[in-house]
């Protein structure tokens, strides 16, 4: 299972808090996850460096426990936050989403895999998978860590982000702007609709 968050000492045998950290941070698998570096070298040099690594937090030695916690605390819902925000660019507009991170990359991909067969109605997550040179569950635990939602919701809220747009251009009707983007269930595609924008396919183009 991909922990929350890593605290890590400085100064280890076999690998240091500084590789270990280098490693978290540019493989996409764990990307995402905040590090706090533990270290007894107190100064701002020192501090520096550690931050260079990657680690999100640095803590000197001796440290206070209450103050570890809060950090901690602090760091998971700064990343509750950023899933918030994810989700929420990739709802309502996801190819306005800004290259600026390895997590953002990644999902700038998993958009454009998705975007690429968002009509074949067998897109399956294990193709997705696939596509993403990802097992199941990893691809799983890190789409969830960035936006709250499964990997087959992600897929579906890229798809009905494409049928809103092709319903207010008047692409067609609801059927034929279900059947563009992968549901050949028109029934199915609008309770999903109404479920994602909270108003079904008729009334969305009416509106």
């Amino acid at each position: 299972m991909i922990p929350y968050l890593v605290i890590t000492d400085l100064m280890m045998p076999h690998m240091d808090g500084t590789e270990l950290c280098r490693q978290l941070k540019t493989d996409e698998r764990t990307s995402h996850i905040p590090v706090i570096m533990l270290t007894a070298r107190a100064s701002l040099d020192d501090k520096v460096k550690g931050l260079e690594t990657g680690a999100d937090d640095y803590v000197s030695k001796p440290f206070n426990m209450k103050e570890l916690l809060a950090r901690s605390r602090n760091l998971i819902e700064q990343r509750r936050k950023l899933r918030e925000r994810f989700s929420r660019e990739i709802t309502l507009e996801p190819r306005d989403i800004v290259i600026t991170s390895l997590d953002e990359r990644f999902l700038q991909r998993a958009i454009t895999i998705t975007e690429k067969h968002i009509g074949e109605e067998d897109f399956s997550v294990n193709r997705f998978c696939e596509e993403m040179n990802m097992s199941r569950s990893t691809l799983f635990r890190k789409l969830y860590a960035l936006t709250g939602q499964s990997s087959m919701e992600f897929v579906n809220t890229i798809r009905l982000k494409r049928a809103a747009t092709l319903l207010r251009q008047n692409f067609g009707n609801v059927t034929i702007v279900a059947l563009e983007v992968g549901f050949t269930n028109p029934s199915h595609f609008a309770k999903i609709f109404k479920k994602q924008f909270g108003i079904e396919p008729r009334e969305y183009v009416k509106s």
